[in-house]
């Protein structure tokens, strides 16, 4: 049969549906509410050498291109020819899938004909693993609960019922552990059964051509949108809070005519606390970043991020080696777009964004050590909030939105009927977009507290609370963020184990994103719209924007 690119671009249409539904289908069916509520996750089609072909819209780049990556670790630990229809991988070694023990990976090899023809993968948060849990505290990897290394989760069709059972001991949340676990490989057969549907309807009994359109086409207009940038070397440094005291990230970034090579050489090194990062995942999003900018419209495959190289230094805090603590990886990794960016935009001074929140503001929730004396509620639960996002080029900022991770914010509802607590506020923070020609997006203000009396954790690593989002060409920075015990408690770290009492609401607010260009240059009407909605007070247009009243 001639396969035409005609016919080749709708088989690639095709499998971009399939990716979205198998994240559809993970979402749906999982547990965790950061899961099914957030989607924190990610879903891909992979050809027979393990190169990613498509990935879903849906999830983060800190799954995603970990993804891309790590598939190809696996295949390589599991051979090909001793692979049986039904069978399903798994690990949660951060140095090869996520970044931290919570996310497991799973990879399953599709069948067609009797042959293996490609591989279906998915990545998804589970809310608990042992150990100290989801918090920085962790001395090493060990602190951190339960390390899985590349093995098999289902033989033939039949789950490892003593895997599954030590995962569940393992964990304070085993039955949502379970549940979880069930939608990943739900996740997986579902793309394998899509791709093979697809493949007997178009008729083809390989994915070569298909696969070597797919990367070819992306890889060359990756290659053509990078040609069009100046060639050279930039530099940059963002200083983040830190753990104890703050953190200076470096990063050099080398545009070619092929290819860009980012160095994170002199970046501090690691620090005692569970905030280092490993390079998969600072990669991931530092890639993300840069391809938002170049070629954003060309699909993120195997092809798209092949131009794109990371390197680092072993044991700085952006390249962790094992057993170095990564519970809260997310906290710095997902800074790494502002460093980049502090690079691009010495090339690109007029396509790159002023710095955001960036970091989500992960909230990880858990019942105190006595709950069980006590006959308390006993509970394991990730909340998500997000801050602003920096102000673009001719756009403001979003606000309350998360950039780079994409993750949603956690919904109210939900959260009250999973756990113990109460919800007072959610609500924008007005003036806490960094002012510009083009405002910051706005952070906004929570207030929680127990909903039946007993005192719950909180384990904090959030970013900005000291070193805000920086605005670009003349904008302001946005507003930091706070936490704090009541209206008027003193203002909280960003990072440690804080126990929020009965009859105490914890409140805490996200950060602004930076403005862009001078604020005088924005328009009475652009002002006049944002005092309308409550975004800028009148006094903040008035001092901050010089509007006339």
């Amino acid at each position: 049969m001639i396969v035409t690119d005609t016919r080749l671009q709708v088989m690639w249409n095709r499998l971009l549906a399939v990716v979205e539904e198998q994240a559809q289908v993970l979402i749906r069916t999982a547990f965790s509410p950061i899961v099914r509520e957030c989607g924190d996750i990610s879903a891909g089609i992979f050809d027979f050498q393990g190169r990613m072909l498509a990935q879903a819209v849906t999830g983060t780049p800190g799954h995603i291109n970990t993804m891309a990556a790590a598939v190809h670790h696996l295949r390589d630990c599991f051979p090909v020819q001793e692979m049986k229809p039904g069978d399903i991988y798994m690990t949660n070694d951060p140095w090869i899938a996520s970044g931290h023990l919570n996310d497991f990976l799973l990879l399953m090899p599709v069948f067609f004909g009797g042959n293996v023809v490609g591989f279906t993968s998915c990545t998804s948060h589970l809310v608990d693993l042992g150990g100290l849990g989801m918090g920085p505290e962790g001395a090493d990897i060990f602190d951190e609960g339960l390390l899985i290394p590349p093995c098999k989760l289902v033989s033939e069709g039949q789950l490892n019922d003593l895997l599954l059972n030590i995962v569940k001991a393992n964990s304070r949340e085993p039955i949502a552990n379970e549940g979880d676990i069930y939608a990943l490989i739900a996740c997986c057969e579902a793309g394998s059964k899509r791709l093979i549907t697809m493949m007997e309807e178009f008729g083809v009994e390989s994915l070569d051509a298909l696969a070597t359109y797919i990367i070819e086409t992306s890889r060359q207009g990756t290659i053509d949108a990078i040609s069009e940038l100046p060639n050279g070397t930039w530099h940059s440094a963002l200083r983040v809070d830190g753990y104890d005291e703050p953190i200076e990230l470096r990063a050099s970034l080398a545009i070619s005519n092929d290819h860009i090579l980012l160095d994170f050489s002199g970046s501090d090194g690691c620090v005692s606390k569970g905030i280092n990062v490993p390079l998969n995942y600072a990669a991931a999003y530092s890639v993300f970043a840069l391809r938002c900018i170049i070629g954003p419209d060309i699909p993120n495959n195997a092809g798209s991020l092949e131009p794109f190289r990371v390197t680092g230094p072993k044991g700085c805090i952006l390249n962790a080696q094992p057993p170095a603590p990564v519970a809260m990886r997310h906290t710095l990794g997902q800074m790494t777009p502002d460093l980049v960016y502090g690079c691009l935009t010495q090339a690109l001074p007029d396509a790159v964004p002023a710095e955001g929140a960036s970091c989500m503001y992960d909230l990880p929730l858990r019942h105190v050590a006595e709950v069980a004396d006590r006959g308390d509620q006993q509970f394991a639960l990730e909340l998500v909030f997000n801050g602003g996002t920096g102000a673009r080029p001719a756009l403001d900022g979003l606000s309350a939105t998360a950039f780079p991770s994409g993750v949603w914010g956690s919904q109210i509802e939900p959260t009250e009927a999973t756990a113990p607590v109460l919800f007072h506020r959610r609500e924008l923070r007005q003036d806490s977009g960094g002012a510009g020609k083009q405002r910051g997006g706005l952070g906004q203000r929570i207030e929680v507290s127990s909903a039946t009396g007993q005192d719950f954790l909180v384990f904090l690593s959030v970013e900005r609370i000291q070193n805000p989002a920086k605005g670009r060409h003349g904008g302001k920075d946005g507003a930091k963020g706070r936490i704090r015990i009541g209206e008027n408690g003193p203002d909280l770290p960003g990072k440690g184990e804080l126990r929020v009492k009965n009859g105490e609401t914890l409140v805490f607010e996200t950060p602004g994103g930076g403005g862009f260009g001078a604020p005088c240059d924005r328009t009475p009407e652009d002002i006049d719209f944002d005092i309308r909605n409550g975004l800028i007070s009148k006094a903040a247009a008035k001092t901050v924007y010089g509007a006339k009243q």
